[in-house]
């Protein structure tokens, strides 16, 4: 079956081709040597296995809700031995993480991810792997939702009516005011039924994307009040919004990774043979240099941002390597 963030593709076909012609024209000399028509085939083959946005601005990054899944996905696969290994990480490592994809990726999304997770807690208290990843997924993803919707609870939470709700039984139309109790106390929350409306009503107007109003009743639908963090923390947990998106595993499968594997295992049956192959030298250190590079040979070339990739790869090799070593 079809994932809606396949069915997205085409409407931001215009986005990747302009991308395209920018790469086009910015590498033209190198790009000479191969043909244009071999750098189009690279490019689109990339985009359509997620590997486009690899060492990219954040600006492109977050450009279309494919990007964006994409961005996620890698971030799952290149990292998910950090929850395989039951790592816990601060909020500021996570960005270190983040930022070996994208260089100029904001702290301040990773701070918001983290919020979800740790509430009222210290910004600096440990977080595991998957408690991360689903926050930051939702964060990241429904970025621009989240922040009408938090626009919606403060004004909620302050008795006011931030929008006109539209009776949903109404087929001529009209509107009717629903004025929520005054005497509403923050650490109570919101009323789930008239939060529900007035996101359902986001979502029927909202350029960007949502979550499927469907599911988002579903989960509201026990509820009597909610928080506004209470809110982002079930989005976060609920598989069936998980599976909508489309991104990423289900929890239970989220340190499963096959055909990563294979490849892991490739990459260091490749290793152990430069490793014996390779000439003794007196500083004893030549078996672990290619371990450094490994990145390289496990990954596809891809013309399109050779440069910027290999700039990008040799400032993130001694981030690393100081993460690691912490």
């Amino acid at each position: 079956q079809t994932t809606p963030l396949h069915l997205q593709l085409p409407l931001h076909v215009l986005t990747y081709m302009e991308d395209a012609v920018s790469q086009l024209l910015e590498n033209r000399e190198d790009i000479s040597q191969y043909g244009i028509a071999r750098f189009f085939t690279e490019y689109f083959n990339s985009v359509r296995q997620g590997t486009h946005i690899l060492f990219r601005e954040f600006s492109f990054v977050q450009a279309t809700p494919h990007n964006r899944a994409s961005f996620l996905r890698t971030f799952w696969r290149c990292f998910r031995t950090v929850g395989k290994n039951g790592d816990l990480l601060t909020a500021q490592e996570y960005h270190c993480l983040l930022q070996l994809l994208c260089p100029d990726f904001p702290m301040e999304l990773t701070q918001k991810a983290a919020r979800i997770v740790l509430m009222d807690d210290a910004m600096d208290c440990l977080m595991s792997f998957s408690d991360f990843l689903f926050a930051f997924q939702i964060q990241f993803y429904y970025s621009e939702f989240l922040e009408s919707v938090a626009a919606i609870y403060q004004d909620l939470l302050a008795g006011k009516n931030p929008n006109t709700v539209i009776v949903p039984t109404s087929s001529s139309g009209q509107h009717r005011q629903r004025q929520p109790p005054n005497d509403c106390n923050p650490l109570d929350g919101v009323e789930a039924s008239l939060f529900y409306q007035c996101l359902e009503s986001l979502c029927d107007r909202s350029k960007y994307s949502c979550p499927p109003c469907a599911l988002v009743k579903e989960m509201l639908s026990t509820a009597q009040r909610l928080t506004f963090y209470g809110f982002l923390l079930a989005l976060a947990k609920d598989q069936g919004i998980n599976r909508a998106l489309g991104a990423l595993p289900d929890k239970g499968d989220l340190f499963l990774d096959p055909a990563m594997d294979q490849e892991l295992e490739k990459l260091i049956a490749q290793v152990s043979g430069l490793a014996i192959s390779a000439p003794t030298s007196s500083s004893g250190d030549t078996a672990n240099l290619p371990v450094r590079h490994s990145p390289r040979i496990n990954s596809p070339w891809k013309p399109l941002h050779h440069r910027r990739k290999m700039d990008a790869e040799s400032e993130g090799s001694n981030e690393e390597t100081d993460s690691s070593e912490n």
